[in-house]
C-alpha cells in the first residue's frame, strides 16, 4: 500500500511539473499548435535538465532505456510434444491421420503443432508437414511420403521375377545377356518370357529358349512363335494302299464293228482290175 502511493505521488508530481513548466503561461492560437509545441519543450526544457532523483537527464536514460526492435521473424507460438509413428508411417493428431516418410515407420519425431499446421522434425531436421485439419477421422498422404516404399516394392517384383527367369534353364543368363546387347528393354522380354512359362509350362520355355539361342534369335516373340509351332499338330502321312489293276476301271464297253473296214476294202478292189 505504501508503494503504491509513493507511486501515486510520482506520477502527480510529473502533471503538475506540466502544468507549472510548459503550460502556465502558454497561450495558443489554435488547438493543433500544442504539439509542436510540446515537443519543442520536451526536447529544450524537459528532457536536458538534470533529474532530481536520478541526477541524470532523461534523454541519457532514454538512449539506455530505448526498446529493442522486434524480430522480423514472428513469435514461434507452437506446442511441442514426441509422437510416436505406426507401422503405417502415420500419425494421430485430433482424430485425423497424417503421413510421414515412409522410412521413419515405427519411429518417434518430434511434433510442433501450429493452429493451423504440423511440423514434425527428426532431432532438428523437418520430415513432414500438413496443413492442420480439424475433420476428423480423415487420412492425408503426401505422394513423397510413400515413393520410396512403391520403388523398393517395384525392385523387390523385378528381383522376383528376374530369378525366376534364370531359374528357367541353364543357358537362361546368356539369353538375358543378349536381350541387353539386342533390345532396348530387356525386362519386357523377361517379364513375357515367363508369362509364357505360366502358360506352356517351363519344360517346353526352356527347351524353346535352348533352341532360340541354337538359332540366334532373342527376344519373346521368338520364343512363343516356337512354342507356337510345336503346340499345332502335325499332319502324319496315310498308309499306302495299293489296289489291283481289274479293279481301278470296270467299264463295259461294246465290241468295235469291223464291217466297214471290209466294205471299204471291197471298193477299193472292184476300182483296181
Amino acid at each position: 500500500m505504501q508503494f503504491a502511493t509513493q507511486a501515486k505521488g510520482r506520477v502527480e508530481n510529473g502533471v503538475a511539473y506540466v502544468k507549472k513548466n510548459f503550460l502556465n503561461g502558454l497561450e495558443l492560437s489554435d488547438f493543433k499548435s500544442i504539439n509542436p509545441a510540446a515537443r519543442y519543450w520536451l526536447d529544450q526544457v524537459a528532457n536536458v535538465r538534470v533529474h532530481g532523483q536520478t541526477q541524470k537527464m532523461p534523454q541519457e536514460l532514454f538512449a539506455q532505456e530505448k526498446l529493442k526492435p522486434l524480430h522480423p521473424l514472428a513469435y514461434d507460438a507452437a506446442v511441442l510434444e514426441p509422437v510416436r509413428v505406426n507401422s503405417q508411417f502415420r500419425i494421430k493428431v485430433d482424430g485425423n491421420r497424417y503421413s510421414v516418410p515412409c522410412q521413419y515407420a515405427s519411429s518417434r519425431l518430434t511434433l510442433k503443432r501450429h493452429p493451423h499446421r504440423l511440423l514434425l522434425y527428426d532431432k532438428d531436421k523437418l520430415v513432414a508437414e500438413h496443413v492442420r485439419s480439424y475433420d476428423r477421422n480423415q487420412d492425408y498422404e503426401l505422394p513423397d511420403h510413400v515413393q520410396p516404399l512403391l520403388l523398393q516394392r517395384k525392385k523387390a517384383r523385378d528381383q522376383k521375377l528376374f530369378l525366376r527367369f534364370l531359374a528357367l534353364c541353364p543357358k537362361a543368363q546368356d539369353y538375358y545377356q543378349q536381350l541387353e546387347q539386342r533390345r532396348l528393354n530387356p525386362k519386357h522380354h523377361v517379364q513375357k518370357i515367363v508369362a509364357l512359362s505360366e502358360l506352356y509350362g517351363p519344360e517346353a520355355v526352356a527347351r524353346a529358349m535352348e533352341d532360340a539361342f541354337t538359332f540366334q534369335a532373342f527376344s519373346c516373340e521368338y520364343i512363343a512363335t516356337i512354342l507356337q509351332q510345336r503346340q499345332r499338330p502335325t499332319q502324319e502321312p496315310g498308309a499306302l494302299h495299293l489296289t489291283r489293276q481289274q479293279d481301278l476301271l470296270e467299264l463295259e464297253l461294246p465290241a468295235p464293228d469291223l464291217s466297214l473296214y471290209d466294205a471299204d476294202n471291197h471298193s477299193d478292189l472292184s476300182t483296181n482290175p
